[in-house]
């Protein structure tokens, strides 16, 4: 095995500087974190456009379906930039993931009277990605 290969397994790059090893965890989180990003942003442009896709004549706990799609769209562009900064290995990728997550969690559980069982899933997908981003985010295999 040349050098070269054995300082990236060890963390450290070809250059010298320190490089982050993640687990599968972790790129399964921004991977998940990508595709709800990108749903949002399609569902937030729906919601936006009135489309029919959503139930009519919901009541929301705040605002309407236009205010939700353009909260979903915000949210979606930031999961979407937070999974490819989680993808570049940066920390505060991380911790811009989870945030994005959680502001998603709460706004899907917020936007349950327009598509409950898209909300749902949508949630459970956010609290997944908050516990690997988390429990697995930081942590480097041993040798």
């Amino acid at each position: 095995m040349s050098s070269q290969s054995t300082m990236a397994s060890r963390g450290v790059g070809v250059d010298g500087q320190a490089v982050e090893d993640r687990s599968g965890w972790v790129t399964f989180a921004g991977t998940m974190l990508s595709i709800v990003g990108v749903l949002n942003i399609v569902y937030g442009i729906a919601a936006i456009d009135n489309a029919n896709f959503y139930v009519n004549n919901a009541h929301y706990a705040i605002s309407g379906l236009s205010t939700w799609g353009w909260v979903l769209l915000i949210i979606g562009a930031i999961q979407f930039c937070a999974a490819f900064s989680i993808f570049a290995g940066t920390s505060w990728g991380r911790w811009v993931g989870v945030l994005a997550a959680g502001l998603n969690a709460i706004a899907q559980l917020l936007f349950l009277p327009a598509s409950p069982l898209l909300a749902l899933a949508l949630f459970s997908v956010d609290v997944i990605v908050i516990h690997a981003l988390i429990t697995h985010g930081g942590r480097r295999p041993s040798f």
